[in-house]
């Protein structure tokens, strides 16, 4: 499987280290914004090709799929651009920062029948899969969900604390995150959602704060509350209350209601959700399927997030 990633930034760099655990794939370019970025890059990954133009690697008869993580701001227009090139794309979170956007990308999947898939990294992270298989075994339901995703970004940096040259999104990015996998874990759309924003920062031009609720069709509820300006620990933390239990997951970690650690030793084949994701995307691929956090599976989650929108503009 030969694999171009696009966006050298702490994400790609994420996957580039995910990939080397990977069976059978070999990185053939790099793409990134900068060109001694990009080499830099290619060099210490065994890539022969470096770029600053996604074409250069479209063009290219040695790229079977891409990875995009490049700025939110480009994701659907490069996604649609690698699907009508002939190449399978994984598009990390978010899938586009519009519905309208999203829906293109949809539609264009569909027309060419190749996998697309976005970086919905908490249904791959064990902690949340070992809810999961206990919602589908019946074991569990969630009742409620409390989120809290918090970070300290009064400047503009990346979460390697480097200058960034796009400003992120609560909305589009880090709430997508929670309002599909609420989805996700409770097997319904969302019926319900309401959301207040904070103040605008004045040089950034995007809300600093924001609150989020979520009813399910069955009644089920998601409170999130997002920001930017939190000086305390950073990350996302989730609760679920369920009829037989309460869980709290912390990143790859995972608590009962009474914080004793709960052991996730055999969920998966890594404890590296963004690794999970990866190897999902390539066995797909080989296995000619549709694979979990598809762009069909988490439209709705677009859906949501573009009705969100329209109650804070």
């Amino acid at each position: 499987m030969r694999i171009a990633l696009a966006g050298a930034g702490a994400f790609g760099i994420k996957h580039l280290d995910a990939l080397t655990r990977v069976e059978g794939v070999e990185v053939t370019a790099v793409i990134s914004r900068r060109l001694e970025q990009a080499q830099e890059v290619a060099s210490r990954y065994g890539a022969s090709v470096a770029g600053t133009h996604l074409n250069e690697a479209l063009e290219r008869d040695d790229v079977d799929a891409v990875i995009l993580c490049t700025p939110t701001q480009m994701h659907a227009e490069q996604a649609v651009a690698t699907l009508r090139a002939g190449k399978h794309v994984q598009v990390e979170i978010p899938l586009a920062d519009s519905w309208a956007d999203a829906q293109l990308v949809a539609d264009v999947q569909r027309e060419t029948g190749l996998v697309c898939m976005v970086g919905h990294t908490r249904r791959f992270n064990p902690s949340h899969q070992w809810v999961h298989q206990r919602v589908v075994s019946g074991e569990f339901s969630v009742l409620q969900m409390d989120v809290q995703t918090y970070f300290f970004r009064r400047t503009n940096i990346n979460a390697l604390g480097q200058p960034r040259s796009w400003t992120d999104n609560l909305l589009w990015h880090h709430a997508a995150h929670t309002v599909d996998l609420f989805q996700y874990q409770c097997g319904e759309s969302v019926v319900k959602a309401n959301a207040l924003r904070g103040p605008v920062h004045p040089e950034l031009g995007i809300p600093m704060d924001m609150s989020i609720q979520l009813q399910s069709a069955s009644g089920k509820i998601c409170t999130l509350s997002l920001s930017f300006n939190n000086e305390g620990p950073l990350g996302t933390f989730f609760r679920y209350i369920g009829d037989t239990g309460t869980y709290l997951a912390r990143y790859d970690d995972l608590f009962d209601g009474r914080d004793v650690p709960i052991d996730l030793t055999g969920v998966a084949v890594s404890s590296d959700g963004i690794e999970l994701q990866d190897r999902e995307f390539v066995a797909a691929i080989r296995e000619n399927r549709e694979p979990n956090a598809s762009v069909s599976q988490v439209l709705d989650c677009y859906r949501v997030l573009g009705d969100l929108e329209r109650q804070i503009l």
